[in-house]
């Protein structure tokens, strides 16, 4: 070996040495005469990550660190390398490089770069702006602003049911943010449902109230509701004037446990379903059941909108397990939210609606707005 290559090697090591601290380094030229040397390293020290406490140390003293060596073996050669012309020789032929071991440093997650159902997510939120568990689209008692004027034909007179109410999250752990959330809350329901008739100088029939507090959890494509609500009934002061039906009133009321289920198979289906059942009632029995189908292509519609189809399905114990069943389709617009309008075509067969009046019989057809938030 010529003085040129071993110049070149103790330069390598010396800067290696001031560079990375002179616990691993060369702190002076290698003693080429003892048998312990040789030109090349066989193996690397593989450090493992520093933990820790040895985080904390090498913090403190980055002198200290220990220093991890490559495998590339560091080759000597016998003569000189030929290069060509202006090229540096020690970039034609490479050393072994000498590098400290990745720091085990605290790593900061970005949320927005996770999937939605990622912990990092998951947060305590008040009043946050969606919310998990949505009304059934054609359930007749669900808390929205909606409007449905419809023809009865079982006694040729129109009316108008109208909805006066909403839901919302109260407090949530879970995610929030564009689509639907995901995680475990508690909301508020409530509405009234007054119905007016059309050929009677809209005079009042009878108006509905519900009042509820649901529990849901909800993530990926189930969601799960455990709920009590309050509904009770009252006969219309102008209805019972025009007919004198004062004495034929009914103090129908329900108080109720409901545990529920929604999943959606496909994006734009949901499928769901519940049972509830009365601790208190009067003009009732315990029992109830309710399912059905909400169809809809989801995310933001633009304005456009797109088409959607509901159905419904409602048996009651105090009608012998009977109820009423209601379909509606028509055209739908959603926001990057959980809020949704709706109009379209409304029909609905089986006992009705006002359970003042739960023992008559409806056909209802007719166009309704509904919107949902």
């Amino acid at each position: 070996m010529d003085a040129w290559a071993l110049r070149t090697l103790w330069v390598l090591a010396a800067t290696t040495g001031t560079l990375w601290g002179s616990g691993r380094g060369w702190a002076q030229a290698p003693n080429y005469s003892s048998p312990g040397w040789q030109p090349y390293r066989e193996g690397a020290d593989v450090l493992p990550t520093p933990g820790n406490g040895e985080l904390a140390n090498a913090v403190a003293n980055p002198a200290g660190a220990p220093l991890q060596v490559a495998q590339a073996p560091m080759m000597v050669m016998d003569s000189p390398v030929e290069v060509a012309d202006g090229m540096d020789p020690m970039m034609a032929c490479p050393q072994p490089m000498f590098a400290a071991p990745p720091c085990a440093m605290p790593m900061y997650f970005d949320a927005s770069g996770a999937p939605p159902n990622s912990p990092q997510y998951w947060q305590w939120r008040i009043l946050p702006e969606n919310v998990i568990w949505q009304s059934y689209w054609a359930g007749m008692h669900e808390p929205r602003i909606s409007g449905v004027a419809f023809h009865n034909a079982p006694n040729t007179t129109n009316y108008l049911d109208v909805s006066l109410g909403g839901r919302a999250s109260i407090l949530r752990y879970g995610t929030d943010g564009p689509g639907r959330p995901e995680g475990a809350e508690i909301q508020i329901e409530g509405a009234a449902f007054p119905r007016l008739n059309l050929d009677a100088n809209w005079d009042v029939e009878a108006v509905d109230f519900r009042f509820g507090v649901p529990l849901i959890y909800g993530r990926e494509k189930w969601q799960t509701k455990f709920s009590y609500y309050h509904l009770s009934s009252h006969m219309g002061d102008e209805y019972a004037i025009r007919e004198n039906a004062l004495a034929d009133r009914i103090n129908f009321s329900r108080d109720v446990l409901v545990f529920g289920l929604s999943y959606f198979p496909l994006p734009a289906w949901r499928w769901y379903s519940e049972m509830g059942w009365a601790f208190h009632y009067d003009e009732s029995e315990p029992w109830e059941f309710q399912f059905g189908v909400d169809v809809a292509e989801p995310g933001p519609t633009g304005p456009w909108g797109v088409p959607f189809f509901a159905i419904n399905g409602h048996i009651r114990e105090e009608l012998n397990y009977g109820g009423n069943l209601v379909a509606q389709i028509g055209w739908l617009w959603r926001g990057n939210s959980t809020k949704v309008l709706r109009t379209g075509f409304h029909y609905f067969n089986g006992k009705s609606n006002q359970f003042e009046f739960f023992r008559n019989f409806e056909e209802q057809l007719g166009v309704g707005l509904w919107y949902e938030f």
